[in-house]
């Protein structure tokens, strides 16, 4: 992968990250609440990419 495209998809993967935490502030859902949601989130993805 170009150098390029790699920054392009980290800056992508930052804005969008951002967007989700300003959002999920307007629709009033408390900041550690949304941690523990996208912790459990990370947690399943690992358990379901798990290779044995």
């Amino acid at each position: 992968m170009p150098l390029p495209h790699f920054l392009a998809l980290v800056a992508i993967v930052i804005v969008l990250g951002a967007m989700t935490v300003w959002a999920a502030t307007v629709a009033g859902v408390p900041l550690p609440m949304l941690a523990l949601v996208v912790l459990a989130g990370a947690g399943i993805a690992r358990l379901m990419t798990r290779v044995h």
